[in-house]
């Protein structure tokens, strides 16, 4: 399974505060109560562009599938653990004991098919075969960056292969997906994610993510050639995809939080990719400093197609 991530354009650079972050209050928080912690933002001062906050997928424009609407039978699991060998979630062990992605490594262009224990299954709501569904477990910041405009960082450590928060936002069909394109300007910052995932018979399953009006903290994620996050698309209740962002390596307190737009992992990228146009024009800069940065900002061209 193969996910590719939709281009997305830099934000406006502003000017980072060299002063210390502060942990979140009560007070301040982005979510407006509807996460498991609050999300603070730094400078306290200056908050960000109000959108519509969601924890998870809503339906948009488009959209085949209603995100929440249950479709998956549950398990029948009521008195053994669940294990792949008995539960019919699961196709492989999912996570370890610690609660940590297994299938997660530098080679990871591939990512195995994830499904999560859900609503209807018989199984205690303490099944390691849930993590994404738990929602936050660590304290994280929207800050101001340097020349990406805000971005998102984590106040404490988290471990590798641990789940740090979704890409959620309205599930759109194709046809609106460039309807907005189209509209915007080279102003706007596109937060559209396209994930394509190689299914059996050379199929694809395409699932488009918008969170530019309705979304949640995933939308202030900003690229990096050597991301600490990956994306792996995991089912719970709905053939709809959670977008989840998985550690992909020991991640330190304050870091910035950031993963490929692409969906590739680590700079795997056709030779092709680097010598395409936006529009005709030069790609957009990227800004992430990373040793093996490629300069431009990963672009989809076939979300650019004309209507």
């Amino acid at each position: 399974m193969l996910a590719e991530g939709g281009e997305k354009m830099p934000r406006l650079g502003m000017a980072a505060s060299e002063e210390e972050p502060e942990a979140p209050t009560e007070q301040q928080d982005i979510t407006r109560g509807l996460e498991n912690l609050p999300v603070s933002w730094w400078p306290p001062e200056v908050e960000p562009a109000p959108f519509q906050y969601t924890p998870d997928h809503v339906t948009g424009p488009g959209a085949d599938i209603d995100p929440t609407e249950i479709t998956f039978p549950g398990c029948i699991c009521l008195k053994t653990p669940c294990r792949p060998d008995t539960c019919s979630c699961l196709c492989q062990e999912n996570y370890d004991d610690n609660s940590c992605l297994r299938n997660i490594g530098s080679e990871g262009k591939y990512a195995q098919p994830v499904f999560e224990c859900n609503a209807m299954c018989q199984c205690s709501d303490r099944c390691k075969n849930r993590v994404v569904q738990r929602g936050l477990q660590f304290h994280l910041q929207v800050f101001k960056t340097d020349k990406k405009g805000w971005g998102l960082r984590t106040l404490e450590f988290i471990p590798r292969g641990r789940f740090v928060c979704e890409y959620a936002g309205e599930v759109l069909g194709f046809p609106e997906v460039q309807r907005r394109i189209q509209l915007q300007t080279v102003h706007d910052s596109n937060y559209i994610i396209a994930i394509r995932e190689h299914v059996y018979n050379g199929q694809v399953m395409e699932t488009f993510v918008d969170p530019t009006y309705t979304g949640n903290i995933g939308r202030y994620l900003n690229h990096s050639c050597e991301p600490n996050l990956l994306m792996i698309p995991v089912r719970i209740d709905s053939m709809v995809p959670k977008l989840a962002l998985f550690a992909a390596k020991d991640i330190l307190p304050e870091e910035e939080l950031s993963y490929d737009y692409s969906g590739r992992f680590l700079n795997l990228m056709d030779s092709e990719d680097g010598e395409k146009l936006d529009k005709g024009k030069p790609r957009k800069p990227c800004y992430c400093g990373a040793k093996s940065c490629t300069a431009s900002l990963p672009y989809d061209s076939s979300l650019y197609c004309p209507l």
